[in-house]
């Protein structure tokens, strides 16, 4: 690790007195030259409609000084970008399943792990793989499995923390079920329920291939139809039963849609069109700050879970480059993960994102305690009240509840085909 200097890029940009302060300097000429010419920089970022929020740009504005632009993809759109158009971003915020698609393609470049100042407190989740000394790695695509390469021009993922990382991790999450508890009137425990005909017309599941087989493979799992050997990296036999199952149901009516975008899941839950649904955790959020209630069920048979980071272009350098590791140093920071715990995720350097969140925040969102006063989203709306607790408890809970990581198997083509008969049937 090399150590943050003590008079840093970040702080040049602070306050007008800057100049001043450094004027008699002349050590101090790149960084100052870098200060000056650093407003001038635009940095493209690509990705999800779930961290690509107009809010982290302005704040960038504010702390860092240059522009970030945003664009919000769906999951696979914003992996299609990476690997087909090298031209049209800077920064690739993406999740960790995208990486077996985009990193062969040559269009994300190598960083340096050194270059990082919060590296030593990134979670061991996305660097051994190990929640705790004694987790079991769950199955799938676990992030460190793809987090790393054997050096700056590496082409394979390295299984070991060689430095050289593919993406630098930033959010990660326990996925599950949401459920409108208000409209379903009964306890819901396993995966099992979304096939349950008493939903039939009510229930949803996300059109995203490479996520949504996995959440089929929880209910197939969880109903006795398939004993996988890897979910996260199914037989071609085991693709064509799993989809049997939900072609059948689907041909039943269960489904009202198939939703793609974080917006779409949003407006399903809260009309009541659906009750039961793929969900992920800021849409939960969304739905409650409506004063609708909504639920993050944890079931029995555990969690599927994914992990995002942030990417930048092989074509980057210069001043340009300088700043993307700036905004991810920033990033890790703790200012942006506590923004984000607040709708539910989980940051990957939790120790900084704690000095951005109240003692109340910290205690509901992390440590599953029950909250000592109002509990708000990062816009202000109230999510929860004095005394409640979060869906499914703890940190350590949730994420050691965990069953398999959202993937991209060895059959990923053949998947994709059969999903597509699925979606058209």
């Amino acid at each position: 690790m090399i150590k943050q200097t003590k008079i840093s890029r970040r702080g040049l940009l602070k306050g007008a007195g800057a100049t001043a302060a450094f004027a008699g300097a002349s050590t101090l000429g790149a960084p100052m030259i870098w200060a000056q010419n650093i407003k001038n920089v635009t940095l493209r970022q690509i990705g999800t409609g779930v961290s690509n929020l107009n809010e982290i740009a302005e704040k960038v504005k504010e702390d860092l000084g240059f522009t970030l632009t945003m664009t919000a993809l769906d999951t696979d759109s914003a992996a299609q970008r990476v690997a087909t158009q090298p031209g049209s971003f800077d920064i690739a915020d993406i999740e960790y399943i995208s990486c077996k698609k985009v990193w062969p393609a040559g269009n994300l470049q190598a960083m340096d792990a050194s270059k990082l100042d919060n590296y030593d407190k990134i979670a061991q989740t996305f660097r051994s793989g190990k929640l705790t000394p004694t987790s079991t790695i769950a199955q799938g695509t676990a992030p460190h499995t793809v987090g790393f390469v054997d050096g700056p021009n590496g082409k394979t993922f390295a299984d070991n923390e060689s430095g050289w990382m593919t993406m630098v991790p930033t959010i990660y999450n326990a996925d599950t079920l949401g459920i409108r508890p208000d409209l379903i009137g009964r306890p819901i425990e396993s995966w099992t329920e979304l096939l349950n005909p008493e939903f039939k017309g009510k229930a949803s599941i996300l059109d995203i291939s490479s996520i949504g087989i996995m959440d089929m493979a929880m209910v197939c799992e969880a109903m006795g139809e398939i004993t996988y050997g890897d979910k996260g990296n199914m037989t071609k036999e085991e693709i064509d039963k799993t989809l049997a199952i939900f072609t059948e149901a689907k041909k039943n009516g269960q489904f009202r849609a198939f939703w793609k975008t974080f917006d779409e899941s949003v407006n399903l839950m809260a009309s009541g069109e659906v009750v039961i649904q793929s969900m992920w955790a800021p849409a939960i959020t969304a739905v409650k700050s409506r004063g609708i209630p909504c639920v993050y069920q944890p079931l029995k048979e555990g969690y599927r879970s994914w992990g995002g980071g942030i990417g930048i272009a092989a074509s980057l350098s210069g001043l340009e480059k300088d700043a993307a590791y700036e905004y991810i140093n920033w990033y890790l920071s703790g200012w942006t993960g506590g923004f984000l715990m607040r709708q539910g995720y989980y940051s990957a350097v939790p120790e900084t994102s704690k000095n951005f969140m109240t003692d109340n925040e910290w205690g509901y969102w992390f440590e599953g305690k029950p909250a000592t006063g109002d509990i708000t989203s990062p816009f202000g709306d109230k999510l929860a009240v004095a005394g409640e607790t979060r869906d499914g408890g703890s940190f350590y809970e949730r994420m050691g509840a965990v069953k398999c990581w959202n993937s991209v198997m060895k059959e990923n083509q053949y998947m994709v085909r059969k999903w597509n008969e699925f979606i058209a049937a």
